[in-house]
């Protein structure tokens, strides 16, 4: 009687797994099918630097969320190069491109108008050097092969960049393209 009842426990056990597979391929499928079908134009990225978030939008909806992590400084925004720190504010994608380190790189464009007028009010208000330069070439980028642990471990080490594992920039590189819109938050 007891080997029947384990039997059937295994059995369930099984059935349970297998269901969740189908499930799970189910749900896969259908996230691939929207990634192919999707209208790029809709598409955003916001940016939460206090919660080490990136999150998809969809005609301003929350679709997906990743983890990331930023340079040594994730507090404060960037003022000039050098700094460390990932500049907040409104922004779009300049380009996008393979990374021959980090998988892919979505170069945004930074510096804006605004991102300048910080700047020049830094140096106005002795914040920063008179001959510090602001900057550029920030993005998003993965990290090295075999380092997705930085991103677990919350391990700020651009150098003003916003980083994820190459999984998940190279799922998000699908569905931008130049112009899409993205804010960065503290």
């Amino acid at each position: 009687m007891r080997s029947k009842l384990v039997l059937c426990v295994i059995l369930l056990l099984l059935a349970s797994i297998l269901f969740s597979q189908n499930e799970f391929l189910n749900y896969e499928k259908h996230i691939s099918e929207l990634i192919e079908n999707i209208n790029k134009d809709s598409i955003s990225i916001l940016i939460e630097k206090s919660e080490h978030k990136l999150t998809v939008l969809y005609n301003n909806e929350k679709i997906k969320s990743y983890p990331v992590v930023f340079g040594s400084n994730p507090t404060d925004d960037k003022l000039r190069q050098g700094d460390s720190c990932t500049p907040e504010g409104f922004f779009k994608v300049r380009a996008l491109y393979p990374h021959k380190s980090w998988s892919k790189f979505i170069w945004i464009d930074y510096p804006t108008e605004d991102s300048w007028k910080k700047h020049n009010s830094a140096k106005s208000n002795g914040l920063i050097s008179k001959s510090a330069t602001i900057g550029g070439k920030i993005g998003i980028h993965g990290v090295p092969e075999g380092f997705d642990n930085m991103i677990d471990e919350k391990y700020n080490w651009t150098l003003g960049c916003i980083s994820l594992k190459n999984s998940d920039i190279n799922e998000i590189y699908k569905i931008i393209k130049v112009g899409t819109k993205i804010e960065i938050q503290h």
